[in-house]
């Protein structure tokens, strides 16, 4: 999306608003959002938005939590798009976008509003994420913080590749980071505006990493706060082994790349991730996952179909957070030096 210098004038009516986007998530609503609420400083509120759920979520909100103000989208539009719609019609200095499948601790939010306080440059911060069925484990979807390698490849502090650690406290530190987590990122409203918010193209699968990389272009900050803990079930919308799933972060991957990469690294970092990605499909077909074979065809064609159209998205700022990624190849590293723990400076 195009970046937009004329800054947003936010008539702020609360300091924190976190979002919840639905779809299908009543039983998580009915499960998590009490909690959420108990954790409320009276400086927050909640937010629902219904992505068309099928499921009896509208409902149940309007019968059991009519305190909360419920927005409703008129279709699934999925992560990007749905979370564009809502925050149109959400008026606060800060947004934390919440997963539906998510428990909070107590206290979660108030170290990262502090944090956010004192610096005005910190733009998005993350909470330490932690398994919800082994809460001693860190969480796939962004652990301590995430990163990215110099062929798009992410990987976060606690979590490389499928390789995830328990957590004993190691990355409890307060550290810059490449990129927040979508399942819990806190964000300051305006920057996430004036940035254009989430790409809608993207639909679903790593949207976060492409907005982080583009805030972070212009000079923000990325943090992880551990201070601040959250529980996430995870697959909550797509469980972890689909092939729509692998789809979806195979071609966003890729997309990431075209868009946010230096001209002079964009080709021949495009060809390695080809040849990259394929091996990865061949890996899947050795076990015996068909599917997820096919699904990475199906985004490398993708991709090449709309390689011009995508490419137009390319923005005219400096892309001056390429300095950031992790500079080696994190393929490598893991599978061939069987490195497995990254500490959020060098693999071991």
């Amino acid at each position: 999306m195009p970046f937009n210098k004329k800054l947003r004038n936010i008539d702020v009516m609360v300091k924190l608003s976190v979002v919840i986007l639905n779809w299908n998530g009543r039983t998580f609503l009915e499960r998590f959002l009490p909690r959420l609420l108990e954790t409320l400083p009276d400086y927050a509120e909640a937010v629902v938005c219904d992505n068309a759920s099928t499921d009896d979520s509208v409902t149940f909100m309007q019968e059991h939590f009519p305190q909360v103000r419920l927005l409703l989208n008129d279709r699934n539009e999925g992560f990007a798009k749905g979370y564009n719609l809502a925050l149109q019609r959400v008026e606060a200095k800060y947004y934390c976008l919440l997963n539906s499948d998510i428990e909070v601790a107590d206290g979660w939010i108030e170290p990262v509003i502090e944090q956010m306080d004192a610096n005005e440059k910190i733009a998005a911060v993350q909470p330490k994420l932690l398994s919800f069925h082994r809460r001693d484990e860190f969480e796939y979807a962004g652990a301590s913080g995430g990163y990215i390698d110099k062929y798009g490849y992410p990987f976060c502090r606690g979590r490389v590749f499928s390789n995830v650690e328990k957590d004993h406290g190691q990355y409890d530190t307060v550290k810059d980071v490449f990129w927040a987590t979508g399942a819990a990122m806190f964000v300051r409203s305006d920057v996430y505006h004036n940035m254009g918010g989430l790409d809608d193209d993207f639909f679903a699968h790593m949207e976060e990493i492409d907005f982080c990389w583009r805030i972070k272009n212009i000079g923000y900050k990325i943090k992880v706060n551990p201070a601040s803990v959250v529980y996430h079930i995870g697959g909550g919308t797509l469980p972890k082994n689909n092939p729509k799933k692998t789809f979806l972060n195979f071609r966003n991957s890729l997309y990431l790349l075209i868009k946010n990469l230096p001209e002079e690294r964009l080709v021949k970092t495009l060809i390695i991730r080809f040849f990259l990605d394929q091996v990865a499909a061949f890996s899947f077909l050795a076990q015996g996952h068909f599917k997820d074979f096919t699904a990475v065809y199906k985004a490398i064609f993708t991709v090449m179909r709309t390689y011009k159209q995508f490419q137009a998205k390319r923005s005219t700022l400096p892309k001056l957070a390429f300095q950031d990624c992790y500079p080696e190849s994190v393929v490598k590293l893991h599978y061939l030096k069987r490195k497995k723990i990254f500490d959020g400076e060098n693999f071991s």
